[in-house]
Protein backbone atom coordinates (compact mmCIF):
# COMPACT_ATOMS: atom_id res chain seq x y z
CA UNK A 1 0.00 0.00 0.00
CA UNK A 2 1.47 3.70 -0.73
CA UNK A 3 1.20 6.30 1.80
CA UNK A 4 -0.53 10.12 1.10
CA UNK A 5 2.21 11.02 3.88
CA UNK A 6 5.64 11.45 3.06
CA UNK A 7 8.35 8.63 2.16
CA UNK A 8 11.73 9.25 1.95
CA UNK A 9 14.34 7.86 -0.08
CA UNK A 10 17.99 9.13 1.02
CA UNK A 11 20.63 8.27 -1.79
CA UNK A 12 24.70 8.00 -1.78
CA UNK A 13 26.86 6.69 -3.35
CA UNK A 14 27.60 3.05 -2.04
CA UNK A 15 24.91 3.30 1.00
CA UNK A 16 27.27 2.67 3.55
CA UNK A 17 27.88 6.22 5.07
CA UNK A 18 26.15 8.96 4.08
CA UNK A 19 22.95 7.59 3.18
CA UNK A 20 22.37 5.36 6.42
CA UNK A 21 23.37 8.26 8.30
CA UNK A 22 21.00 10.41 6.94
CA UNK A 23 18.23 7.68 7.17
CA UNK A 24 19.06 6.94 10.33
CA UNK A 25 19.19 11.12 11.52
CA UNK A 26 15.56 11.56 9.45
CA UNK A 27 14.08 8.85 10.98
CA UNK A 28 15.29 9.58 14.51
CA UNK A 29 14.55 13.59 14.00
CA UNK A 30 11.22 12.67 12.95
CA UNK A 31 10.06 9.88 15.71
CA UNK A 32 11.58 13.14 18.28
CA UNK A 33 8.73 15.29 16.75
CA UNK A 34 5.98 12.56 17.15
CA UNK A 35 5.78 11.73 13.51
CA UNK A 36 5.91 8.45 11.97
CA UNK A 37 7.13 8.82 8.19
CA UNK A 38 8.68 5.96 5.79
CA UNK A 39 11.98 6.35 5.48
CA UNK A 40 14.95 4.26 3.82
CA UNK A 41 18.52 4.67 1.84
CA UNK A 42 20.61 3.27 -1.02
CA UNK A 43 23.22 3.59 -3.00
CA UNK A 44 23.03 4.62 -6.83
CA UNK A 45 25.84 2.10 -7.35
CA UNK A 46 26.15 -1.54 -6.42
CA UNK A 47 29.26 -1.81 -4.65
CA UNK A 48 28.04 -3.22 -0.97
CA UNK A 49 24.86 -4.43 -1.38
CA UNK A 50 24.30 -6.28 1.35
CA UNK A 51 26.63 -4.64 3.51
CA UNK A 52 26.28 -3.19 7.06
CA UNK A 53 26.79 0.26 7.55
CA UNK A 54 30.43 1.33 7.71
CA UNK A 55 31.24 1.43 11.78
CA UNK A 56 32.54 4.91 11.44
CA UNK A 57 28.80 5.67 10.08
CA UNK A 58 27.17 3.61 13.25
CA UNK A 59 29.87 4.93 15.87
CA UNK A 60 28.78 8.36 15.09
CA UNK A 61 24.97 7.17 14.91
CA UNK A 62 25.77 5.55 18.72
CA UNK A 63 27.29 8.51 20.10
CA UNK A 64 24.47 10.66 19.38
CA UNK A 65 22.02 7.96 20.48
CA UNK A 66 20.47 7.69 16.88
CA UNK A 67 19.39 4.14 16.37
CA UNK A 68 20.61 2.64 13.05
CA UNK A 69 20.12 -0.66 11.07
CA UNK A 70 19.60 -2.02 7.95
CA UNK A 71 21.63 -3.13 4.82
CA UNK A 72 22.88 -1.20 1.47
CA UNK A 73 21.47 -1.77 -1.56
CA UNK A 74 20.97 0.20 -5.07
CA UNK A 75 18.61 2.60 -5.97
CA UNK A 76 15.43 0.84 -8.32
CA UNK A 77 13.41 2.54 -10.66
CA UNK A 78 10.73 1.11 -8.90
CA UNK A 79 11.77 3.38 -6.08
CA UNK A 80 10.95 6.62 -8.04
CA UNK A 81 6.90 5.87 -7.32
CA UNK A 82 7.47 3.94 -4.19
CA UNK A 83 8.58 7.21 -2.45
CA UNK A 84 7.57 10.93 -2.82
CA UNK A 85 11.13 12.17 -1.95
CA UNK A 86 14.62 11.16 -3.18
CA UNK A 87 16.93 13.35 -1.51
CA UNK A 88 20.94 12.78 -2.85
CA UNK A 89 23.69 13.80 -0.85
CA UNK A 90 25.51 15.66 -3.47
CA UNK A 91 25.43 16.72 -6.98
CA UNK A 92 26.56 13.49 -8.80
CA UNK A 93 24.42 11.28 -7.26
CA UNK A 94 22.06 13.45 -8.01
CA UNK A 95 22.51 13.26 -11.72
CA UNK A 96 22.51 9.30 -11.35
CA UNK A 97 18.96 9.13 -9.94
CA UNK A 98 17.64 12.09 -12.86
CA UNK A 99 19.47 9.97 -15.52
CA UNK A 100 17.66 6.73 -14.31
CA UNK A 101 14.39 8.16 -12.98
CA UNK A 102 11.50 6.58 -15.38
CA UNK A 103 9.15 9.31 -17.16
CA UNK A 104 6.01 9.73 -15.18
CA UNK A 105 7.59 8.89 -11.75
CA UNK A 106 5.66 10.22 -8.74
CA UNK A 107 9.26 11.55 -6.63
CA UNK A 108 10.28 14.51 -5.98
CA UNK A 109 13.82 14.11 -6.63
CA UNK A 110 16.36 16.94 -4.74
CA UNK A 111 19.79 17.57 -2.73
CA UNK A 112 19.17 16.73 0.79
CA UNK A 113 21.10 20.02 1.33
CA UNK A 114 18.72 21.71 -1.31
CA UNK A 115 16.43 22.35 2.45
CA UNK A 116 19.08 24.19 3.74
CA UNK A 117 22.24 25.57 2.55
CA UNK A 118 22.01 23.73 -1.14
CA UNK A 119 24.92 22.17 -0.22
CA UNK A 120 26.13 18.50 -1.12
CA UNK A 121 27.45 16.26 1.42
CA UNK A 122 30.83 15.70 1.53
CA UNK A 123 32.07 11.75 1.48
CA UNK A 124 33.36 11.02 4.92
CA UNK A 125 34.74 7.04 3.41
CA UNK A 126 38.04 7.98 2.91
CA UNK A 127 39.09 10.70 5.52
CA UNK A 128 38.89 9.99 9.41
CA UNK A 129 35.55 9.92 12.55
CA UNK A 130 35.45 13.99 11.94
CA UNK A 131 34.14 13.86 8.50
CA UNK A 132 31.59 11.46 9.67
CA UNK A 133 30.57 13.93 12.34
CA UNK A 134 30.46 16.66 10.25
CA UNK A 135 27.98 14.14 8.14
CA UNK A 136 25.78 13.52 10.95
CA UNK A 137 25.64 17.20 11.74
CA UNK A 138 24.76 18.10 8.05
CA UNK A 139 22.20 15.44 8.24
CA UNK A 140 20.86 16.72 11.38
CA UNK A 141 20.01 20.16 10.09
CA UNK A 142 18.58 18.70 6.24
CA UNK A 143 16.48 16.37 8.40
CA UNK A 144 15.19 19.25 10.39
CA UNK A 145 14.87 21.57 7.73
CA UNK A 146 13.53 18.76 5.31
CA UNK A 147 10.48 18.33 8.01
CA UNK A 148 9.66 21.72 8.53
CA UNK A 149 9.07 22.25 5.13
CA UNK A 150 7.41 19.20 4.05
CA UNK A 151 5.50 18.03 7.30
CA UNK A 152 5.66 21.38 9.61
CA UNK A 153 6.57 22.09 13.14
CA UNK A 154 3.07 20.72 14.49
CA UNK A 155 1.04 18.37 12.91
CA UNK A 156 1.49 14.39 13.58
CA UNK A 157 2.03 11.87 10.48
CA UNK A 158 1.49 8.52 10.44
CA UNK A 159 2.42 5.96 7.54
CA UNK A 160 1.18 2.93 6.23
CA UNK A 161 3.82 0.40 5.50
CA UNK A 162 5.59 0.52 1.66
Amino acid sequence: MVSTNPSVLIVCLGNICRSPLGEAVLQHVAKQRGLEIFVDSAGTAGYHVGEEADTRTIDVCKKHGVPINGLARQVSREDFNRFTHILAADESNLANLQRIRPENSKAEVRLFGSYDDNRPIADPYYGGISGFERCYEQCLRYSNKFLDEIVGTTSTATTSNL
